[in-house]
């Protein structure tokens, strides 16, 4: 089973492979936003993959267009809504009150 690590609350959870980063922090009440409810919509559920970017699946044109829009975006930024679990990964959640 994969395993993600969300930061800045150190907290790994063993998730399904094939689950999206929201999908697995909702199951295990981590506090990743997503106001459009996961649709790629919006940027809420923004994280920067710190490791394993190789285990999550590559990110579609729509994931990029939405980030384009986002704020800290950086080259290992990702969607929680749309990036899919293959492998062990560590991730920095970006929203108030987290992050840098």
């Amino acid at each position: 089973m994969p395993k993600i690590t969300f930061m800045p609350m150190n907290q790994t959870v063993d998730v399904k492979e094939g689950e999206t980063l929201l999908e697995a922090a909702e199951n295990f009440n981590i506090p990743l936003q997503h106001a459009c409810g996961g649709f790629c919509a919006c940027t809420t559920c923004h994280v920067i993959v710190k490791e394993g970017e190789k285990n999550l699946s590559p990110a579609e044109e729509d994931e990029e267009e939405r980030l384009d829009r986002a704020t800290g975006v950086t080259l290992k930024s990702r969607l929680g809504c749309q990036a899919k679990v293959t492998g062990d990964v560590v991730v920095e959640i970006q929203h108030e009150g987290f992050g840098h």
